[in-house]
């Protein structure tokens, strides 16, 4: 009984803080560029790579390489929905 209720307190908890987050993304969009937030999970059987995986998140070269994988999907949607 005393785990039940611990969640229970815990989903109340983060309520406010997910509110505040929403709150501060349409903030940070209105006043600035538009941007994503991608959760993104170490492929399946590449799980001895952990450490590499983790250092990505601050890798300025891997988020180039992203931002040019994102360039190449816009334009390629942009021209799928021209045809």
């Amino acid at each position: 009984m005393n785990s039940l209720v611990k969640r229970w307190i815990e989903a109340r908890d983060r309520k406010p803080e997910t509110e505040y987050e929403e709150a501060k993304r349409k903030f940070e969009m209105a006043m600035g560029k538009p941007f994503i937030t991608v959760c993104l999970e170490i492929p399946a059987g590449f799980e001895k790579f952990n450490t590499e995986f983790l250092k990505l998140e601050n890798d300025q070269q891997f988020h180039e390489e992203v931002l040019d994988l994102i360039k190449k999907r816009l334009l390629l949607d942009s021209r799928h929905k021209s045809s």
